[in-house]
């Protein structure tokens, strides 16, 4: 996916008006599919009303754009440009399971959350971005303090849920930064940045090894 910028008038220090940003991992079109089809069985299963979030906007949220402290530059160019500076791996991501988060604003969100080892990548890539952030003037809080997933659905459901689900993968490659709009659902993404691959482990042949060994003396025989 190729950076795309998005131009809002005027691309002021300060948030424009029912306007925020976040970064985020976008899953790949497997993974959608498959995320969307849990929704379903979730909504199903459960028989959860509310509204479902839509296949092109599912998205697994890594790190809000932080407060303002210090900013020299127009918000959106600082975002634009802190992104740029961040140096991250690539990581494989699974969601495992499925839960419904505590209400907020009457609405009950309903998730697929992330296993341990995709939890720990992203909170890496997280304090990544968190930390080029504050170099441009933006302050993240609470990095630490994260559950990454998936939202399914908004619901109105109180019964408490937490449970296993087949797990759904793809690898990520890239991360985006999102141009949210308030009351609308509707997101646009206006820059994307490639993770570096993962090191292959190197791979030692012991024969070969063996083989230019230097040989060994002889040992002296004892009468």
């Amino acid at each position: 996916m190729e950076t795309q910028a998005i131009p809002i008038p005027p691309n002021q220090p300060e948030l424009a008006p029912g306007i925020s940003y976040f970064f985020a991992v976008l899953p790949d079109d497997r993974a959608k599919s498959e995320i969307a089809g849990a929704g379903e069985r979730f909504r199903k299963s459960h028989r959860v009303s509310g509204s479902s979030v839509g296949v092109d906007s599912l998205h697994l949220s890594l790190c809000p754009m932080g407060k303002p402290e210090r900013l020299r530059q127009p918000l959106e160019s600082a975002l634009l440009a802190a992104a740029a500076e961040v140096v991250a791996e690539s990581f494989d991501a699974t969601l495992d399971s499925a839960m419904r988060f505590s209400a907020r604003d009457g609405q009950f969100p309903f998730v697929l959350c992330t296993d341990a080892a995709t939890t720990a990548a992203a909170l890496d890539l997280r304090k990544a971005i968190a930390a080029a952030l504050l170099r441009v003037g933006l302050q993240v809080s609470g990095v630490s303090s994260f559950l990454p997933h998936v939202t399914l659905l908004q619901g109105h459901a109180v019964d408490a849920i937490e449970e296993s689900i087949t797990p759904i993968q793809w690898h990520v490659h890239e991360f985006v930064l999102i141009r949210s709009f308030f009351g609308q659902s509707r997101y646009e993404v206006i820059g994307c940045w490639p993770l570096t691959l993962q090191a292959e482990p190197e791979v030692h042949d012991l024969l070969e090894e063996m083989a230019r060994m230097p040989d060994l003396p002889d040992l002296p025989v004892e009468d």
